[in-house]
């Protein structure tokens, strides 16, 4: 009965993957057209220069969302740029991620997410400790419930999630990666729950996703010694999905990133999005259950327009055009 009941509600969560908006996210602020002179993600356009973005959302110092254009539209790239605290968590932080993660989750036009660091050698070092330092005791708890709700938030999207690590990804940053679907990490990077060395333990969901993603056993081990792995260990643990040498601009694992997504992009969308929730829902239930979760997804993609554009595609031989329908 439990399970007739998880799926009934599962059902009505496809319904609602499915029924989104078209609304884009835009901010109230001037809309950039130009990169800054010296970005980790920056992309190279096909012939070696710089590629422009369609529109850039200027959402403060802190945050910087892109929208693609071109063969890239659909991906979106937000990028953490605190240089000055190594892109630690903050409150402003947490408050632009989350008004960017809820417009971007009802919005069809995008495809694909990647998350990655504006800053060279940094991904993310975690909270903010000196923000902390000055928070009252009754305030902390308050903090990080935000900071946790946020990185679930994150790993709740309902489209492919794809985290770029160029630098440093400790505490709370490998956290944020290990929300996102997909991990690809420079060789150089270094990344780690390292919470045991303050006395605390990881409290935005490390505890719970780090054992999902390398195990329960060597999840312990990596948590109890703080330890601190590269890229080429992490890959060997399947922490990370791929390595790369770094390169000379700092961005070789967002270049990786970018190659992902351009691999996601051309495939349905609904279909995409259903599988991942299938994914997602069916890891945490017993095979029987899992097997009803993927049915009640797979029943949703039957009624689209897209389903039948790829039959007709394969049958003319020619590349289908998915809208999302």
């Amino acid at each position: 009965m439990a399970a007739i009941v998880r799926c009934r509600a599962l059902f009505q969560l496809c319904r609602s993957q499915i029924n989104i908006s078209n609304g884009v996210y835009r901010s109230d602020s001037v809309l950039q057209t130009c990169l800054p002179k010296r970005l980790p993600c920056v992309h190279r356009a096909f012939s070696g220069g710089v590629r422009l973005y369609s529109s850039e959302v200027n959402s403060g110092d802190d945050l910087i969302v892109r929208y693609l254009d071109g063969d890239d539209s659909g991906i979106v790239v937000m990028g953490i740029n605190r240089p000055e605290a190594k892109n630690a968590i903050s409150k402003n932080l947490v408050s632009m991620m989350s008004e960017a993660l809820e417009s971007m989750k009802t919005d069809n036009t995008v495809r694909t997410v990647i998350l990655c660091s504006m800053v060279p050698g940094i991904f993310c070092a975690g909270a903010d400790l000196k923000e902390r330092a000055k928070m009252q005791q009754s305030e902390v708890g308050p903090f990080v419930t935000k900071a946790r709700t946020l990185i679930s938030e994150l790993g709740a999207l309902p489209m492919p999630t794809i985290a770029a690590i160029d630098g440093a990804a400790l505490g709370g940053g490998l956290e944020m990666a290990l929300a996102c679907d997909i991990r690809v990490a420079a060789n150089s990077a270094k990344m780690g729950l390292v919470e045991t060395k303050l006395a605390i333990i990881p409290g935005a969901g490390g505890t719970q996703r780090l054992p999902r993603t390398v195990g329960v056993s060597i999840a312990k081990e990596l948590i109890f010694a703080a330890r601190v792995l590269n890229g080429e260990e992490a890959k060997s643990l399947g922490l990370v999905n791929h390595a790369v040498e770094q390169n000379k601009g700092g961005d070789a694992a967002y270049l990786r990133a970018l190659d992902l997504a351009r691999e996601f992009i051309p495939q349905g969308p609904i279909a995409v999005r259903m599988a991942k929730l299938a994914i997602n829902q069916g890891i945490e239930v017993d095979l029987k259950t899992g097997l009803a979760i993927e049915e009640a997804c797979y029943s949703q993609v039957i009624p689209t327009k897209d389903r039948l554009e790829g039959l007709l595609a394969f049958k003319e031989k020619r590349p289908p055009r998915f809208k999302g329908e």
